[in-house]
């Protein structure tokens, strides 16, 4: 298999109340008023236009071959980045902050390596943490609190998605038979623990995943309903008859760093893996769907599930097995692989000894123990106070989150040095085309009329047309490599950083309008 960039992306979506109003009151105008505040915060006021640009999107087109938008209107929408419902804010690190099916959604910039994806998922936290504080210091406006988990309690799921880069002639079909039964048993890693079973959790108990109840099929293009464990939207953001989106949405968000990684780092090993041509046939499973609430289910991660062949293996086998086919093909190509992989081995070992040995690690068993402590004390799964702790582990406040609180008090280890996450909130990765969104947007936020992932629209003559367009069809463009000493900090004018752009790579920057 040839070398092919690994490409990296978190988009989460955030729980969200406002204290001590109306219980009625629509998270859609809370998100707002999230978002703005953080862009006031920032420096991109109400008065600057950077707007999301929807032209180049394609939700609705399929993996497998067809396109809904043949059904609906072509026409990309044109939205006020300040709008109710709709607002936009790019951060100077080259991330999207916005409103999305009425949470608040930090979409990071892209990245190259598992670690660097976990630190820019936790700036994230940081980003909705200062947008809390600055929403709730408006005049009028409620305070808000956000929590970093999947589930309202009342029966809806909201996602945290993960995204892999992957070349377009790659064998879907195989990919899928690789992906599908590392995704319903990674969960004994990468769970964030749930109390309640079932859409609205009105069956007492708890399980590992947050995201498992609301997994209802194999393969699906939907993401708000009928969610599939393998989501088919073909939307690469990238150059499109070269590349694909691996578009994840079973997955829960992790304020754990080591769930974090390892989601990150298996997945991309895993995808790695089917890309060279490692066979995963033989795992498929019998009923993927309900293995997924199986797993989730098993606390002592034993229960056998059903393999094709009249075979059976618990979801730690099955991880143990898949890893052992990654390793065996030599995908774990950088350093970071390798710690991927030596974290992967040592928690399926732990986890099989004793799941509980793994609470200074793991999501899922570190909510557990907590919530023994407090059954210990005669509380049942049905007793409120259980499910309070259960949203208070996520709540992103550092001063109100138990998972903070175990961090504090050494009962949590961490893996990423907290100044590179400090460091990430207002700086892009200098790896990928981020590095140039960030930084344009950071300077130039008077100038930029419109962006989107793989291109920039600014207000400046160009070309003889009265805007100029930056095209970033390859993620690895325009890099603080391939840039070198073209001044980003806003020293120069518009007009002659859009021409030391042009003279590094002509056919990307153009005249529009």
């Amino acid at each position: 298999m040839s070398e092919y960039p690994r490409i990296y992306g978190s988009e989460t979506e955030y729980g969200i109340v406002a204290v001590g109003e109306d219980p009625q009151i629509s998270p859609i105008v809370t998100s707002t008023q999230a978002v703005v505040a953080y862009a006031e915060l920032s420096g991109q006021s109400i008065n600057r236009r950077t707007r999301w640009d929807y032209g180049h999107e394609s939700p609705l087109r399929d993996a497998r071959g067809f396109d809904l938008r043949r059904y609906r209107s072509d026409a990309a929408p044109v939205l006020e980045p300040n709008a109710l419902g709709a607002a936009n804010v790019i951060t100077p690190s080259g991330a999207r902050f916005y409103v999305d099916h009425a949470h608040p959604e930090y979409s990071a910039p892209e990245t190259t390596s598992a670690y660097d994806a976990v630190v820019w998922d936790r700036a994230g936290d940081v980003v909705m943490h200062r947008a809390a504080q600055a929403a709730g210091s408006v005049e009028g406006q409620p305070s808000l609190k956000i929590y970093k988990n999947n589930v309202d309690g009342k029966g809806a799921s909201y996602g945290a998605h993960e995204n892999y880069l992957y070349p377009r002639q790659w064998d879907t079909e195989a990919v899928h038979a690789a992906l599908v039964p590392h995704f319903v048993t990674r969960q004994v890693l990468i769970g964030a623990g749930r109390v309640g079973l079932g859409p609205t959790g009105a069956e007492a108990g708890f399980q590992i995943s947050q995201r498992a109840d609301y997994i209802e099929t194999e393969v699906s293009l939907e993401t708000t309903l009928n969610r599939g464990i393998i989501n088919t939207r073909d939307e690469p953001h990238a150059t499109a008859d070269r590349w694909r989106r691996l578009h994840v949405i079973i997955g829960d968000a992790n304020l754990s760093e080591f769930a974090s990684y390892l989601k990150f780092g298996t997945t991309a090993l895993v995808l790695a893996a089917a890309g060279q041509g490692v066979d995963f046939s033989d795992l498929a499973l019998v009923d993927p769907v309900a293995g997924v609430q199986a797993v989730s289910r098993d606390l002592s991660c034993t229960r056998p599930l059903r393999l094709y062949g009249q075979v059976e293996m618990t979801a730690i086998e099955i991880q143990r097995e898949i890893r052992a086919r990654v390793a065996a093909a030599g995908c774990a190509r950088t350093a970071d692989d390798q710690q991927v992989l030596a974290l992967w081995g040592q928690l399926l070992a732990d986890l099989e000894r004793d799941p509980l040995s793994t609470a200074d690690r793991l999501d899922w068993t570190a909510k557990l123990a907590l919530l023994n402590g407090y059954r210990q004390r005669g509380l049942e799964w049905t007793d409120p106070r259980l499910a309070l702790v259960d949203i208070q582990y996520s709540d992103i406040d550092p001063q109100r989150s138990l998972y903070q609180a175990l961090v504090r008090k050494g009962r949590m280890r961490t893996l990423v040095d907290p100044e590179d996450v400090a460091r990430a909130v207002n700086c892009a990765p200098v790896d990928t085309r981020a590095h140039l969104r960030g930084a344009v947007v950071a300077a130039y936020a008077d100038h930029v009329l419109a962006v989107n992932w793989d291109q920039i629209v600014l207000d400046c003559p160009c070309a003889g047309r009265p805007a100029t367009v930056i095209r970033m069809p390859e993620p690895l463009s325009f890099t603080a490599a391939e840039l070198g000493d073209v001044p980003l900090d806003g020293s120069v004018e518009l007009p002659d950083l859009v021409a030391a752009l042009r003279r590094i790579r002509p056919d990307a920057v153009d005249g529009v309008g």
